[in-house]
């Protein structure tokens, strides 16, 4: 079963389950388990990919196998001939479960082969930015970060066209043991929407841990003249990890792409296998 999630990531310790912390698939859980979508409680759910603390998500995906129910179980609520719950029904009573910040905007039963997190194709992020002389919007200041020297969009974009494509994201990853930092960036664009607005938008087939606020981190220090456009390439060459991270609540998971459903079984073994830049 596919679930859409949204929250506000302020008063979470990240996506990731851990013992005594408040975390987005720690409720998620919770939910499930009080009131199943099958005739037993889900072991756990896999999403997409992990935001960290204080990060949100407006269009996050979350895959759970379930055991559909037998004849004549399911409760009070009707059940299809396959034994699947009303399922819009169903995120009705999740929703009146979970807390405010966090809702299932939706759930489906997931096509063969789809798996949320390895099937998909891209994930997109943004980034915002207030260079506003006084700080951020009162209204905004749990989604957006003060920065408080002037942007420049054209420096800011010049470095960031220096970074796109298929890379070894090293300078930009916290490392984990195992784990590969090759990405392909696909966009990586700023645009100043308001006076004092700026937004910063990401595309990459994936995004290593801590990747997109290291790299958003790194071209504030380019755009308000501190650093030459040219400072994170070289950085992102010679895989010297950088120490300019951006703080997590002006960075929310916007959507993710996933390719056609006769295509999901194959993406999941294609992502799943390690990657080089030959």
């Amino acid at each position: 079963m596919r679930l859409d999630v949204r929250y506000d990531g302020t008063d979470f310790s990240g996506w990731a389950k851990q013992p005594g912390l408040r975390t987005v698939q720690g409720l998620i859980e919770d939910a499930l388990w009080k009131q199943p979508p099958g005739r037993r409680a889900p072991r756990s759910v896999v999403v997409a990919g992990r935001t960290d603390a204080g990060v949100h998500a407006h269009r996050q995906v979350v895959h759970v196998d379930v055991d559909p129910f037998g004849p004549g179980e399911g409760g009070r609520l009707p059940v299809d001939d396959h034994g699947i719950p009303d399922l819009e029904r169903l995120c009705h009573r999740w929703n009146r479960i979970l807390p405010g910040d966090v809702r299932v905007l939706g759930a489906r039963v997931a096509p063969e082969g789809f798996d949320a997190r390895f099937s998909a194709l891209r994930r997109y992020y943004r980034y915002q930015v207030s260079d506003a002389p006084w700080g951020v919007d009162p209204l905004r200041r749990r989604d957006t970060l003060p920065w408080n020297r002037p942007l420049d969009v054209d420096r800011l974009n010049e470095a960031a066209r220096e970074l796109l494509g298929l890379n070894d994201f090293a300078a930009f990853c916290k490392p984990r043991e195992g784990a590969t930092t090759i990405r392909e960036l696909q966009r990586f664009s700023w645009e100043r929407v308001e006076e004092h607005l700026l937004v910063a938008r990401l595309e990459a087939d994936a995004f290593c841990h801590s990747m997109v606020r290291s790299l958003v981190g790194s071209l504030l220090m380019v755009g308000d003249g501190r650093r030459e456009p040219d400072w994170p390439a070289d950085l992102l060459r010679e895989g010297v990890r950088t120490s300019t991270v951006a703080p997590a609540h002006g960075l929310a998971l916007v959507g993710i792409d996933y390719p056609r459903d006769v295509d999901l079984a194959a993406r999941a073994t294609q992502a799943r296998a390690r990657r080089s830049l030959g």
